[in-house]
């Protein structure tokens, strides 16, 4: 998610040599990001005064990651998290600074489509909050929220989202070849009627999903005939609703440790 960011962000303008990655284990991907885009990337972050410092770390090694980083965190510094679960208190209480800004965008941020959705903690100024939201919103849309429980539902809902609709491409290919439909020819279809569909919902906003369904589906015709699956008692509905219901209460069980 880290790489997703910063790839938003220097497609937004930001300069190479502001931005610095700290990790002491870069995969392939890092690497081969530092050296296409010209940014920096260390082993730690010794020496480094951040005007901002992005958590972007799995919740479950953050701890140790917050112990390493405290030293380089003073007056200057904003914290934004990206960490899944982990509550602006033990963020506050891990870096020594109440001046911390708890987010959960998603993967289509590295091409400027994603959603973020973000919290402000108690010392976050005026300033702080034009910071954090010019930094996400390079990377797509966002939305702040008062109470920062809503951000486990976030997680659950836009975080973890695209998954969701590549298993709808999956499942939806899979579909057409039980139908007949030769396997690289189900996926195409597939693939695409998903981004078409996305483009659509983009190009038209103020269409609400459901007018957007509705135009598509003829009385008694195939689609009503689909939807009447998918949309009965143990359909799509149902099905999604126990899913973001465990995604949400996985994210709460992070923040407990």
């Amino acid at each position: 998610m880290g790489l997703a960011l910063a790839r938003g962000w220097l497609a937004a303008g930001l300069e190479p040599k502001n931005l610095v990655l700290v990790d002491p284990n870069p995969g392939e991907h890092t690497i081969t990001f530092a050296v296409k885009t010209g940014a920096s990337l260390v082993p730690n972050a010794g020496g480094i005064a951040p005007a901002v410092l992005v958590l972007a770390v799995k919740p479950q090694i953050i701890g140790e990651v917050m112990a390493q980083l405290r030293p380089v965190v003073g007056a200057q510094t904003l914290v934004v998290s990206i960490a899944a679960g982990i509550s602006i208190a033990q963020i506050a209480t891990g870096l020594g600074t109440d001046r911390v800004v708890r987010t959960m965008p998603n993967t289509p941020a590295q091409i400027g489509k994603g959603v973020t959705g973000a919290v402000a903690g108690s010392d976050v100024g005026a300033d702080d909050r034009q910071t954090a939201n010019a930094l996400l919103k390079a990377a797509g849309q966002v939305t702040w929220f008062d109470d920062e429980t809503a951000l486990d539902a976030v997680t659950a809902v836009s975080g973890s989202g695209p998954a969701y609709v590549f298993n709808l491409v999956e499942a939806l290919a899979a579909a057409g070849v039980a139908q007949g439909l030769p396997e690289e020819q189900a996926m195409m279809l597939a693939r695409q009627t998903v981004i078409g569909a996305a483009y659509l919902l983009e190009a038209e906003p103020t269409i609400s999903a459901g007018t957007l369904r509705e135009n598509v589906t003829s009385p008694k015709g195939t689609t009503a005939a689909a939807l009447e699956v998918l949309m009965g008692a143990e359909g799509f509905g149902p099905l999604l609703d126990r899913a973001v219901t465990a995604a949400r209460k996985r994210s709460e069980e992070l923040g407990r440790g």
